[in-house]
């Protein structure tokens, strides 16, 4: 691993790129803040609104969306290593909604349909996202996929999510697309291991992740809603309409979704948080679970859930999502595989080397870690993947910030 931090002509591209996605209107603000040892460099351009308002700063608070997936997975590892749980053990003891699964013949088939599961759920299925149901945009339409935003399980629909119990009586309700372990899904998983971790321990989701995984980080600004005091630091998040470019408000600060605590609490998508804050975090990853002197994370915890997990069959699938995808996901997603929570670069798709590990989010947040060139990568915006700018703005800021590591 080279000890060299970045150019100055490199750094002075990565402020170019960015500062070309603000002036061309597209994305009013960005805060960026990236390391590589002790080196630690940050950009705060453009404005917390589109139509001007407050500067962005670098203590912004913004929604972190999907890249709450691999943050939130640490509250389940917490309980790995304390052998609260173990990776094989039946969900069922903690999550009875889930015994004795029924599953779908076929995918496309109709709900009642269905064969018994040939296992039961266990917690590996759950922190690998292979438990059988998830989001899957190849089958929108079919009766399953209806069938889940009927019932309100994901984030971003018209009606937030219920509290955890009735969350769990909905998702118990409907039979698993497929057999428990056998194929890679998003989503759903990290809003369940949040229920697990909150029925193993009895304390709410986020009061054992303060606990545990916040506060030790001194990620004091990282929650599932911003304090009242607090939301002058939290710009409004814009869904551009995808035809127009026209910037619409998704979510209002001062009486949108994050303004209150939630009934549920999404480790799927529901943190906000600061680019320190989750500096913080995927520097304790890259330091193998320490943070100044202080152990959260084994060494061991850290490396299950940075490496791939999936089978070369579940790979096969997910890859062929994202490379079939790329007209919708505006060409994110080329990463091959998949750890705990995190994607996991598993070939060379971009820049960044095999061995990368972190997520992006639809609100127009990107956040990596890369133990081959001890660099972390922290990029924020107010703008949703609505339309390609925010996703082309991460796509750049990491083509720039490789480019400038000197060495």
């Amino acid at each position: 691993m080279s000890n060299r931090g970045f150019s100055k002509a490199g750094l002075h591209r990565v402020h170019d790129v960015l500062a070309r996605h603000v002036d061309s209107g597209k994305i009013p603000g960005v805060v960026a803040l990236f390391s590589k040892g002790d080196e630690t460099h940050v950009e705060t351009i453009g404005t917390m609104r589109h139509d001007g308002g407050a500067p962005m700063r670098r203590d912004t608070i913004f929604r972190m969306a999907s890249t709450s997936k691999p943050v939130s997975i640490a509250a389940a590892m917490v309980l790995l290593d304390e052998c609260r749980l173990r990776l094989d053990d039946p969900v069922e003891r903690w999550l009875p909604e889930l015994a004795d699964r029924q599953v779908l013949k076929r995918l496309d088939g109709p709900l009642d349909e269905t064969v018994p599961a040939r296992r039961p759920i266990t917690v590996r299925d759950v922190l690998t996202s292979t438990f059988g149901l998830g989001m899957d945009m190849t089958v929108i339409g079919t009766p399953i996929m209806n069938a889940v935003f009927e019932q309100g399980i994901t984030p971003n629909m018209p009606t937030p999510m219920p509290e955890q119990d009735e969350w769990m009586r909905r998702l118990g309700s409907l039979p698993l697309m497929h057999q428990p372990g056998e194929r890679w899904q998003y989503q759903i998983s990290s809003d369940l291991v949040g229920v697990l971790v909150s029925r193993v321990t009895g304390q709410s989701f986020e009061s054992f992740l303060r606990e545990r995984i916040f506060e030790p980080l001194g990620m004091n600004d990282t929650g599932f809603h911003v304090p009242g005091d607090q939301l002058d630091r939290l710009p409004p998040l814009y869904a551009p309409d995808p035809g127009t470019g026209e910037f619409q408000v998704w979510d209002e600060a001062a009486t949108g979704r994050h303004s209150t605590p939630p009934a549920f609490q999404g480790g799927g998508g529901g943190l906000n948080s600061t680019a320190d804050d989750y500096h913080a975090y995927f520097r304790m990853l890259l330091n193998h679970g320490m943070h100044e002197g202080e152990r959260i994370l084994s060494r061991a915890a850290v490396e299950l859930m940075t490496t791939n997990r999936l089978s070369p069959e579940q790979q096969a699938v997910r890859h062929e999502l994202a490379v079939n995808n790329v007209h919708v996901s505006f060409g994110q997603g080329q990463h091959g595989g998949w750890g705990f929570g995190m994607a996991v670069r598993t070939y060379r798709g971009d820049y960044a080397p095999i061995g990368q590990f972190g997520w992006d989010g639809g609100s127009g947040a990107s956040t990596y870690a890369d133990p081959v060139n001890g660099l972390t990568g922290i990029l924020l915006t107010q703008v949703g993947a609505s339309v390609p700018d925010p996703v082309h703005l991460m796509l750049d800021f990491w083509t720039t910030l490789y480019q400038a590591i000197d060495d």
